[in-house]
């Protein structure tokens, strides 16, 4: 004899037990869309936006990197500067003065050069000085985002700042040999660099007179300031903008992350009161189950008297 009464009671406690174990998947997991099985739609657009995540997590770290290297490169640079104004001082000073004094203020400026030398090839950041670097071309690159567009293709982009602009010592060269540095490059004024500066011989110094000479190296100082300042100012601008960018990498992921979490995190709350509901619920279909059988045992036992 078929008990209909015990095989609704059945499938109506599967669909219970199914039911409890996927709610209990999701408290255990946090989420209510583990796998692609769950919601194939949601699961595929969390694991693109969670893989964009982990690489807009290398470009904090590229961001961070850069930082470092673009303010010890600005700390230095404006050192250096600071510096050359005192070599300009000195200059003018011996312009002033008598030869016998020159011996005396050349010895100084050999101390400021060595000064620049030493704080310049120190200004490294993780193995990379940006103001002592070598040849006629070339840049630093800074990745600042990880873009991709409708289509799924993927692409970067760059903070970049010339070697050209903020290169104050030619690492390619030997001193006293001229380099395309700001600092050792040959004079266009007086034909010699700032780091070859010798009051003790003008012979080599442009200039039909002495105090021609000293004019030419004046305005080769005042050169060579100008081009530190604007390289101080590109090299604040990219400070400025890799902070800028820091921050708001750090918010897009904050807000990726809560858009992955809107379409895959269960409700905490909503899954516990199922849980409690479904519980109660496979109760009270383990009762029915044991009635519905209890009642086809009765009537069995009505035919076997």
């Amino acid at each position: 004899m078929t008990n209909a009464s015990a095989m609704t009671a059945l499938q109506s406690l599967s669909a219970t037990n199914k039911a409890l174990e996927q709610t209990q998947a999701r408290i255990s997991t946090g989420y209510r869309v583990a796998d692609a099985s769950d919601n194939a739609a949601y699961w595929s657009i969390a694991t693109t936006m969670r893989s964009d995540n982990q690489a807009n997590s290398v470009v904090q770290d590229a961001l961070g990197l850069g930082a470092g290297k673009v303010d010890t490169a600005y700390t230095a640079m404006n050192s250096a500067h600071t510096v050359v104004d005192k070599i300009k001082q000195k200059v003018l000073l011996a312009k002033a003065s008598g030869v016998e004094e020159r011996a005396k203020i050349q010895a100084e400026i050999d101390t400021y050069v060595a000064q620049l030398r030493d704080s310049i090839g120190g200004a490294s950041y993780a193995g990379s000085n940006l103001l002592q670097t070598t040849g006629a071309t070339g840049k630093v690159s800074i990745i600042s985002a990880y873009n991709r567009d409708s289509g799924g293709a993927v692409s970067t982009t760059t903070i970049d700042i010339e070697f050209t602009n903020i290169r104050l010592i030619d690492s390619g060269v030997t001193p006293p040999a001229a380099g395309t540095g700001i600092l050792d490059t040959t004079g266009t004024a007086s034909g010699v660099s700032i780091l070859n500066i010798d009051l003790n011989n003008l012979a080599g110094v442009t200039g039909a007179d002495e105090s021609t000479k000293f004019d030419n190296l004046l305005t080769d100082i005042e050169s060579a300031l100008g081009k530190m300042t604007n390289a101080a100012a590109e090299l604040g601008a990219a400070k400025a903008r890799i902070d800028m960018q820091k921050d708001f990498v750090s918010k897009l992921m904050d807000s990726i992350e809560k858009g992955v979490g809107q379409l895959v995190d269960a409700d905490m709350n909503k899954e516990s009161t199922r849980l409690q509901a479904l519980q109660v619920q496979q109760q009270l279909g383990i009762q029915s189950l044991s009635i519905a059988n209890t009642n086809s045992q009765n009537i069995l036992a009505l035919f076997k008297g």
